[in-house]
């Protein structure tokens, strides 16, 4: 019988088909999903921030920023069988949750998440098939390894899969 796992907040998982993979509270934060459709190993990630560079004390939490947390991610599902050259990924979140939405830095952290996995992706060479990110609401993602669907759930909003 198939499992949904669990993703906490700043945390990565890695299934095999036929589980799939959930994260709640995608606000700023970016969900990515990366598969590999040989092997239907896939992974998700809930990232935090774009980048662990950035951070004054030692990094403890690789999930926790796009650029340690994707390549974290590749690396286990690497270890379970998959392979690069084959993995495709979808992203959602990145969200602007604040009513002051002006320019500063930390207010667009959404869209600073969104453009870190998109660049860590590329240099990754992992092609980025569907993304549904930014906005003004939060999000909750379902994650099937076995066919690549990516259910994105908001209050008010219409169930999708992408």
């Amino acid at each position: 019988m198939a499992e949904i796992v669990k993703v906490g907040m700043a945390d990565l998982k890695v299934c095999t088909s036929p589980d799939g993979l959930t994260t709640l509270g995608l606000g700023s934060c970016i969900g990515i999903a990366i598969r590999d459709p040989m092997t239907k190993i896939g992974g998700l990630a809930h990232i935090m921030l774009p980048d662990s560079k950035a951070m004054r004390t030692p990094m403890t939490n690789k999930a926790k920023f796009a650029d340690t947390g994707i390549e974290e991610l590749v690396r286990q599902m690497e270890g379970r069988g998959a392979r690069k050259n084959r993995m495709v990924a979808k992203i959602a979140g990145g969200a602007t949750m604040f009513a002051f939405q002006g320019k500063a830095d930390m207010v667009q952290v959404g869209l600073r998440n969104a453009e870190a996995c998109v660049a860590k992706l590329q240099e990754l060479g992992i092609p980025i098939l569907a993304r549904d990110t930014g906005a003004n609401y939060g999000r909750t993602v379902i994650f099937y390894p076995e066919t690549g669907d990516y259910v994105v759930r908001a209050v008010g909003k219409p169930e999708k899969t992408i």
